[in-house]
């Protein structure tokens, strides 16, 4: 009976593991045995004659500016825009958990349709809104202001890519703090209030710390996808003006394009290797404490 048990799980598990093998297992494996090569797209043809270059390939990344810029590039991504989507998503969430009371179900469709929505058509739309003859300057042109060329202009190309993140991603952080926030018991608050305490005071003593655990998910799925940051900077810019805006994804993919596959994938395993380490730091530093 345990053998057929054993057997009848393994056939459920048939089909994902095949997959997993497929298209994760495998393909990471081999990942990992090209970065530690010389291997170029015209090696493809005979993968097997490739040299073994150990970590040639992780030294070179870290000798080259570009790369070096682009570390740092996403750092900012990561510093600016989580905050930034968290505070958003968290002043939303307050607001339809206990401000709005009419068409809540509305404003939370309204609120979460950025996440849902094609990301190619908002980009083509934010490109034309931020053009030096776009909707955003043609509104600093009525006010009397000189709009610049956002999206040619080192220095402000930047917040415009972080803008459009932060515009995908606050419905995500909305929805995962509202569902924190109605996990609170109500008579915790109703015995602060009794107690004398205001608004103020129990958001900070009451709400903050009971929505820990929610706010350790968030900020690690938030930092997740900045530090994987891709479709915003390649859609809008692609990595320009001057790669002010390319990303350490963003990098492996023109590396692979150019036909640099071990230095690609030694990129990918570096970008891996910054998700895993921000992520033990996110867990130590906001995770619950009895």
């Amino acid at each position: 009976m345990r053998a057929r048990r054993t057997a009848v799980g393994w056939l459920f598990l048939a089909p994902f593991t095949v997959v997993f093998l497929l298209y994760t297992a495998v393909p990471t494996v081999a990942a990992l045995g090209f970065s530690l090569t010389d291997l170029r797209g015209s090696d493809l043809r005979h993968p097997l004659a490739v040299d073994f270059t150990g970590l040639e390939n992780y030294v070179r990344l870290f000798q080259d500016d570009a790369f070096v810029r682009d570390i740092l590039n996403t750092a900012l991504f990561v510093a600016v825009g989580v905050p930034l989507t968290m505070g958003v998503g968290f002043a939303l969430a307050l607001a339809l958990n206990s401000g709005i009371r009419r068409l809540r179900g509305a404003f939370r469709t309204v609120f979460f349709a950025p996440v849902v929505t094609n990301v190619v058509a908002v980009a083509l739309i934010w490109q034309y809104a931020f053009h030096a003859d776009g909707t955003v300057n043609r509104v600093l042109s009525a006010v009397g202001l000189a709009g610049p060329n956002w999206l040619d202009d080192p220095h402000l190309a930047m917040p415009v890519v972080i803008a459009l993140g932060v515009w995908r991603n606050f419905g995500t952080a909305m929805v995962l703090f509202l569902a924190g926030l109605q996990a609170i018991p109500r008579d915790v608050y109703e015995a602060a209030a009794l107690d004398g305490a205001g608004r103020w005071r129990q958001l900070r003593h009451i709400t903050l710390p009971l929505l820990l655990p929610t706010t350790l998910m968030v900020s690690v799925l938030l930092t997740v996808f900045y530090l994987q940051v891709f479709d915003e900077p390649y859609l809008l810019t692609n990595g320009g003006p001057l790669g002010s805006t390319e990303s350490v994804a963003l990098y492996t993919y023109h590396q692979f394009g150019v036909g640099e596959l071990g230095v690609s994938s030694a990129a990918s395993f570096v970008m891996l290797a910054l998700v895993a380490l921000v992520s033990v730091v996110q867990f130590r530093l906001l995770r619950p404490r009895s």
